[in-house]
């Protein structure tokens, strides 16, 4: 079972929907096409079509999963006194003093480019159940860090 945001769950859902509803169909009608060209056991088009759909149905198969086990998190129910998934926490990296805020999100949704970090980064993990106030020391891939939250927000 994964804990996840509504937009997070809609946006696998309209991901869900595209494979299925565009793309898949497209590669069904590349596979005919190359079908009809002939030799089978020649035909690039066929093979490269077929795996495209093999490609695809696994995807497919994996978000329908992915789905069946989600679980929207209904946000009026959060609390901000300490670090749970989808807050928004306010840090300050006590080496060099820069500011950083992440959401801490299911694995799903994590995209760093929009500030949203998977709940089993390490990061994260430091950071769950903590409160404004604690200082926290990271071990990442580039050593140790160490933190101090500075905020918690929805």
């Amino acid at each position: 079972m994964e804990y996840m945001s509504q937009e997070g769950y809609d946006k696998l859902l309209a991901e869900l929907h595209q494979l299925e509803s565009v793309e898949l169909p497209q590669v069904r009608e590349a596979i005919a096409e190359a079908r009809d060209k002939g030799d089978l056991s020649e035909n690039f088009e066929y093979h490269a079509a077929k795996r495209e759909q093999s490609r695809l149905l696994s995807r497919i198969r994996f978000k329908q999963k992915v789905l069946a086990g989600a679980r929207v998190l209904d946000m009026s129910r959060l609390n901000t006194d300490s670090v749970q998934l989808l807050c928004k926490v306010e840090m300050t990296n006590l080496a060099n003093n820069n500011k950083m805020t992440y959401t801490i999100v299911s694995p799903h949704e994590a995209n760093l480019r929009e500030g949203k970090i998977s709940v089993k980064s390490p990061i994260a993990q430091a950071l769950m159940n903590k409160k404004v106030g604690d200082m926290i020391e990271v071990h990442v891939p580039a050593g140790t860090i160490k933190l101090r939250i500075e905020n918690i927000n929805l």
